[in-house]
């Protein structure tokens, strides 16, 4: 078990911002490494559960061994859940307001596909779009080459967690504002996945936004997303965290964890042989890792360290499922251990905290912008005779 760390108090906009980006750059370069393994061979191949970042699963064989070749994965390197998220900024960045599905093919798509970046488990600079996954890939393909509907765009792509991992942003510019997070984030999801992938982005994006209410807790966080949550989605929620309720402690919670979620997954048992209904839409399904999260979050008492590595030695998809995790925790203002945090930057050749600052402008010019709108709406309401 690993210790807590107390929170150090009401945390502003800026630490918030800060330690829900940082948190899922930190989360999701600690779980790539053990990506689509369980628990059980994690703690075979690592002699123990995983305390920090560690090195590629294949050690030096990592530019040849399959499946994962040939992807630098581990030694601090972000995958492709901070490169999406940090693109998302980018747009936040360049339209300075609520986003929507249009935004998403103006500005993501045209930057996942004309802009070279650094990849850090490529050990090169490449377009983003070499380096995402085909349920990512999906974005160009529908909306630049098929010129569909932006809104409708998500439709057809198989549903997994690909838009649900990179919605942080979506939580932090709607911060304190669960509903209007969860609004935006299920517009501008449209565009990548349909169902409770969909569905998954919206209430991710609403728990982020709960964590930045002054005093919230991960209790209150379950609270706001079972509050918005639909389906499959809110049934797993709260199976999952019924579960994580009866304890303080990962280990105990790894494999009770998994059983709440396997009726609501559809991937099945060996995640790396998918079952012949995985991902498909479901009204009665969910994904896995956001659920999980959510259970690490509480498990933890909203302790950075002890969510994360919760999520990390999870197994599975536990890049995303840490991602989500550390975001929450990093929100809620549970510090991130200032070590992770500088060694994934440095390996990942990447600044995790100017991201952070940007968001944090825009957020601010964003409610700006919200107020004058409400203000003007109470003033054309009343004209027509409101209160």
């Amino acid at each position: 078990m690993t210790a807590r760390t107390p929170h150090p108090g009401p945390a502003t906009l800026e630490e918030r911002v800060t330690g829900a980006l940082v948190g899922a750059a930190v989360g999701d370069a600690l779980g790539g490494p053990v990506e689509g393994y369980s628990p059980e061979q994690i703690l075979e191949r690592h002699g123990g559960r995983i305390h920090g970042v560690v090195g590629p699963w294949n050690g030096d064989d990592w530019r040849t061994a399959r499946p994962l070749a040939p992807y630098h994965k581990g030694d601090g390197h972000v995958t492709d859940d901070t490169l999406m998220t940090h693109a998302l900024v980018r747009v936040y960045a360049a339209v300075r307001d609520h986003l929507d599905a249009y935004a998403v093919a103006e500005h993501l798509v045209p930057d996942l596909m004309t802009h070279p970046r650094w990849i850090p488990e490529l050990e090169a600079e490449a377009l983003p779009l070499q380096r995402i996954f085909l349920a990512e890939k999906w974005l160009v393909a529908r909306i630049h080459y098929g010129h569909v509907d932006p809104r409708e765009a998500g439709t057809g792509n198989i549903v997994n967690c690909g838009a649900a991992m990179y919605m942080a942003p979506v939580g932090l510019v709607n911060a304190a504002h669960p509903a209007g997070a969860y609004a935006e984030a299920m517009d501008v999801a449209g565009a990548h996945q349909s169902s409770y992938g969909r569905e998954a982005a919206g209430v991710f994006a609403a728990a982020v936004a709960a964590a930045c209410v002054p005093g919230a807790t991960p209790d209150s966080v379950v609270t706001a997303c079972l509050s918005l949550a639909k389906d499959g989605t809110r049934a797993a929620i709260e199976a999952v965290c019924e579960v994580a309720a009866r304890h303080s402690d990962f280990e105990s919670a790894l494999a009770p964890l998994r059983e709440a979620v396997a009726p609501y997954d559809t991937v099945g048992p060996d995640y790396r042989a998918p079952s012949l209904g995985a991902r498909r839409p479901s009204r009665l399904h969910a994904i896995e890792e956001l659920p999980v999260a959510l259970g690490m979050l509480l498990v933890s008492g909203g302790d950075f360290r002890h969510a994360v590595l919760g999520s990390v030695n999870y197994g599975r998809d536990c890049d995303s499922i840490a991602t989500m995790a550390g975001a929450l925790a990093g929100a809620l203002g549970s510090p991130v251990p200032e070590e992770w945090a500088k060694r994934v930057a440095e390996a990942s050749r990447l600044d995790l905290w100017e991201p952070a600052a940007t968001l944090t402008a825009v957020a601010r010019e964003v409610f700006g912008r919200d107020l004058a709108r409400r203000r003007e709406h109470e003033r054309a309401f009343s004209a027509i005779g409101g209160p």
